[in-house]
């Protein structure tokens, strides 16, 4: 490290602190994300509207409160109803060209049987529907949002052997269960329910991003045989110790803020982390994570970090360019000097809490 210190200046340019569960993966490549998870879309003002999509093509109906579906061409790909005030699933029959059906924002309270085998995309978010029923004939669905609704179980989804990306936020789940055939999931969204334990997801060698934020979990586990996970969303929840995370090889981001951790007993195996949310913990020592060469974001804010010296390891992560370590006894006992010695031995930094580093 050069002993020249570098002419530092502080913008004030506001950015978005780590957020709880926050995914960085869009749902079905297009929503979103969840720094590990703002998990509820807020509800528009504007009148309700259908939209109409076909491939590229949109069209807009006019903004009025009831859209008759029989006004829509049979041969559409995708039909948006959102804020419709419907309360009932509406007839889709003879629609074999419909891939994307999106309800959400609606009164529904009840599902009939689902015959529509060509869909792949299915949003039910925000209505106030209490158990997964009737989709045994979406043989082809991949993507299924019952986020916001008003669930006690995950049932319902055996016949769904295709389904990718799961989205159940929101809830009033309390078990993981009833996923034995959804062998080529992908993604799953759980954030925000009332549960307590990780399982009966080993099986379920496909995943790369599983979000529990908002939880009561205690203890990591049921997750090793997930080897192709990239991204994991635990914060919130009442977890004291980091373990369980080895077999993770190919972990980009841990989403574990707001918890009671103390030790990062074992971060060193994940090499390849990106991104690092340990905000609103107990840590004092942050020794091991110089051992995570890819670590681009990493928040530390919040937590009981006392040690200057301990700066001089992370220094060493040339990629590291985002730190928040605001709210740390290295920062409050010594707020004149915070600065310059935190872009002093990180060199790399853009950012640093809530403002930008300008090198000269």
């Amino acid at each position: 490290m050069s002993d020249i210190e570098p002419s530092v200046e502080l913008t004030s340019e506001p950015t978005v602190e780590a957020k709880v569960d926050t995914p960085t993966e869009a749902k079905d490549e297009a929503s979103t994300e969840i720094k590990d998870a703002a998990l509820v879309e807020e509800t528009s003002a504007a009148a309700p509207t259908a939209v109409v999509n076909k491939q590229i093509e949109y069209i807009e109906y006019e903004q009025t409160p009831f859209i008759n579906i029989e006004d829509i061409p049979e041969d559409e790909e995708a039909i948006y109803l959102i804020q419709q005030r419907i309360t009932v699933f509406p007839l889709m029959e003879n629609r074999h060209a419909l891939t994307h059906l999106c309800l959400r924002q609606n009164l529904m309270t009840d599902l009939p049987v689902v015959d529509m085998p060509n869909l792949e995309h299915l949003d039910l978010c925000d209505n106030q529907i209490p158990v997964i029923k009737g989709l045994d004939k979406l043989v082809n669905l991949k993507f299924l949002d019952m986020s916001q609704n008003r669930l006690l179980k995950i049932e319902g989804l055996t016949a769904l052997v295709k389904l990718e990306q799961l989205f159940l936020t929101y809830n009033k789940i309390r078990l993981i269960e009833g996923l034995t055939n959804n062998v080529n999931l992908k993604q799953i969204e759980l954030g925000v329910n009332k549960i307590s334990k990780i399982e009966n997801l080993s099986h379920l060698v496909k995943m790369e991003r599983l979000h529990l934020g908002k939880n009561k979990i205690r203890v990591i586990e049921g997750i090793e045989t997930l080897v192709n996970l990239q991204i994991l969303g635990l914060a919130a929840n009442k977890i004291v110790k980091m373990e369980n995370l080895d077999t993770l090889q190919n972990l980009k981001e841990l989403h574990i803020s707001e918890q009671g951790i103390e030790t990062l007993d074992g971060i060193e195996k994940l090499t390849n982390l990106e991104l690092l949310d340990l905000s609103k913990n107990f840590v004092v020592k942050i020794d091991d994570l110089q051992k995570l060469p890819k670590l681009t974001d990493l928040y530390l804010n919040d937590n009981k970090i006392a040690d200057v010296h301990s700066l001089a390891n992370l220094g060493k992560l040339s990629d590291l360019k985002t730190l928040y370590l605001e709210r740390n006894p290295i920062q409050t006992s010594d707020t004149g000097s915070y600065v310059r010695r935190v872009t002093s031995a990180i060199p790399s930094l853009t950012q640093l809490d809530a403002c930008m580093v300008r090198l000269d």
